[in-house]
């Protein structure tokens, strides 16, 4: 997906029988997300979303042209992308993690680790996935602590990680 599109969330799956979906939003006000509608799939769907109810871990929502569960159940997984262009200005602090994959990621001597290949968020906070040469996976804490340095003008961050962590193949 180009970087004019920015996931903002993902069909969970059907709701209910009538065609709506289980929807988890990645948006800071979960609620958002149906402000950004339409919204995009990686196959070039387009859907606008009204959200009926809020249910654990997300919503309920109507997606246009989606009438039955069967319809629903085959967009389980489905990442919606919102075009850049309606979603707000970050504070300088923050970033949308299509802008972070791909950075060049250095130490703090300067010497080039890899690239970031993923940003990873499964509840504990953002993680950096980094891939390169000599280092198949290193997986990184996005924090101040360990990633001091964002420049996305530059296109790379500078990580200062722990010791154990860098030259090791996983």
């Amino acid at each position: 997906m180009s970087k004019d599109k920015i996931v903002v969330g993902v069909i969970a799956g059907a709701f209910g029988v009538k065609g709506e979906v289980r929807l988890k939003s990645f948006c800071a006000e979960p609620s958002d997300i149906a402000n950004y509608s339409p919204l995009h799939t990686e196959k070039g769907e387009e859907y606008t979303v009204k959200i009926t109810r809020t249910v654990k871990n997300g919503f309920a929502a109507r997606l246009s042209g989606i009438r039955f569960k069967d319809e629903a159940d085959k967009l389980k997984g489905t990442k919606l992308y919102a075009d850049r262009a309606l979603l707000p200005e970050l504070p300088d602090d923050e970033y949308y993690y299509t802008d972070l994959i791909g950075l060049d990621v250095l130490d703090t001597g300067g010497t080039k680790i890899g690239k970031i290949a993923a940003v990873e968020n499964h509840g504990a906070g953002d993680i950096l996935d980094i891939r390169g040469p000599g280092v198949k996976t290193l997986l990184l804490p996005f924090t101040r602590e360990v990633v001091p340095t964002v420049d996305l003008a530059a296109r790379r961050v500078i990580v200062d990680p722990p010791e154990e962590s860098i030259g090791k193949e996983k």
